[in-house]
């Protein structure tokens, strides 16, 4: 997907979070939490100096878009939810979790987290709808664990910011992930243009082809 946006003219950064993704996995510890994810995002704008910026969060990273709207205000042009979850000021990611998922998280923490992270488990591949063989295969392999201090550190942000840029959500429907019923229902609340792709979860890996278009699509300029 990322060589789809920078062959039609785009810089495209992909950070990895702190403690919680990718290369960054093994800085994982009890002291990652909202915070260190939007002083990551925040940081790499500004070293960066990166202006007329389309930010796009996808799945947890949707808590992050109203600090880092008021943070790095003047430098977005955009906020797009990629199948994101959509806090309030002042709500945590359990908070907009239908609560059996919630409590079935809590639990995970406490049995096998050490209370303080998720453990990765190759079962989130199914609740994601990510069903082909060889994708699940790659993506499991690089699944990693998570602080349970993104699930539960309240979200502190000023709307205004957030709410003066333009703003989407795009939400996957085959299959849904119902954990995020209540975030679309605050994005359709709060103004959001609402685009759907036919894809599970993660969408920029089952189809980053149609991904990369729907991107370009809603952040072309205006005629």
């Amino acid at each position: 997907m990322r060589d789809a946006l920078t062959a039609r003219g785009h810089r495209v950064f992909t950070p990895s979070l702190t403690g919680g993704q990718g290369e960054h996995g093994g800085q994982l510890s009890p002291s990652v939490g909202v915070s260190t994810h939007v002083d990551d995002l925040t940081d790499l704008l500004w070293y960066e100096d990166l202006q007329d910026v389309h930010l796009v969060l996808h799945s947890y990273s949707g808590i992050l878009a109203g600090p880092v709207a008021e943070r790095a205000r003047g430098r977005l042009n955009s906020v797009v939810w990629l199948g994101g979850f959509v806090v309030r000021p002042g709500e945590c990611l359990l908070n907009v979790e239908p609560p059996e998922v919630a409590r079935r998280y809590r639990e995970q923490v406490a049995a096998a987290g050490d209370g303080w992270y998720l453990p990765a488990d190759p079962a989130f591949l199914s609740q994601w709808g990510v069903h082909d063989g060889e994708l699940r295969a790659w993506a499991g392999a690089r699944l990693t664990a998570f602080p349970s201090r993104c699930q539960t550190d309240p979200v502190r942000f000023d709307p205004a910011p957030l709410a003066a840029l333009p703003r989407f959500y795009v939400r996957h429907t085959s299959p849904p992930l119902t954990s995020l019923d209540a975030s679309f229902a605050t994005a359709i609340a709060q103004g959001c243009t609402v685009r759907t792709l036919a894809t599970g979860h993660d969408m920029m890996l089952e189809a980053p082809d149609a991904t990369a278009h729907l991107l370009l699509e809603m952040t072309a300029p205006a005629d």
